[in-house]
């Protein structure tokens, strides 16, 4: 089903003409969050599978909004659209199983190396680590990050045959632990993912921010979060020791 048809369909099934009216005002509004995260995932994910999604969350959102409840219909809509996106992104999977193991094998060695050294994990002990060159590294690391729907603002990074780490944000003491494990990023990764995550910005943005390449910026994103995979990943044993959330900044 195309966006167009989405939208037909969308319409057809509004229960009341109010709803109808909310649904028609707002469709731009579904475009518009639909390319601002089109902008954030890899080309392979169609535009109109995001608006089909989209589409569905604003007639959810027009048949329950209530006024009066201090949201504008704007605001409550954006939520409910962005949601129904990512439940539809969370359902596919774009990566091979190669890219999913590689980027355990990088979890693992950050994990092995900061054990040891008790600071960052460099990029070039990283690669040392899994005994590949170090522009291979930085290709693991991209895709890796290119095959997430990585978004911390909806606790939601999609990581193959695993329990999502990020869905146990509800839980008060890991996002203590998260947001003490982010802001023990080393600098540029920390400031990436604050630019990435919490205003909104694409990697061609940021690349452009931090004067590097958008290839560049996707490889300091990708190591960001298997960095943070590999220093929540005892969590559900336990909460982490004081060294394993916080270290030393490169």
């Amino acid at each position: 089903m195309s966006a167009a048809s989405a939208y037909t369909a969308v319409r057809g099934v509004a229960e009341t003409p109010d709803a109808a009216d909310l649904v028609t005002r707002h469709a731009e509004l579904v475009k518009r969050i639909a390319y601002h995260l089109a902008g954030r995932l890899p080309p392979s994910v169609e535009i109109d599978d995001l608006m089909q999604a989209g589409m569905l969350g604003l007639l959810e959102a027009a048949t329950n909004y209530a006024a009066g409840r201090g949201a504008s219909f704007e605001t409550y809509a954006g939520i409910r659209i962005r949601g129904a996106m990512i439940d539809a992104l969370r359902k596919l999977d774009w990566a091979p199983r190669s890219v999913h193991r590689k980027a355990r094998a990088v979890a693992a060695a950050v994990q092995q190396i900061e054990r040891r050294t008790g600071r960052d994990a460099r990029d070039t002990e990283i690669a040392a680590q899994l005994g590949v060159a170090l522009e291979e590294y930085h290709a693991i690391v991209q895709d890796a990050a290119s095959c997430r729907l990585s978004a911390l603002d909806d606790t939601a990074v999609a990581v193959e045959g695993e329990a999502d780490p990020f869905l146990e944000a509800a839980d008060g003491e890991f996002k203590q632990a998260l947001a003490e494990a982010i802001d023990g990023l080393p600098e540029r990764e920390r400031l990436v993912m604050s630019l990435y995550y919490g205003e909104g910005l694409n990697l061609r943005e940021i690349g452009a921010v931090l004067r590097v390449t958008e290839s560049r910026a996707c490889q300091l994103h990708g190591q960001a979060l298997v960095r943070l995979k590999a220093r929540l990943s005892q969590w559900r044993e336990g909460p982490p020791g004081p060294h394993s959330a916080r270290r030393g900044r490169q």
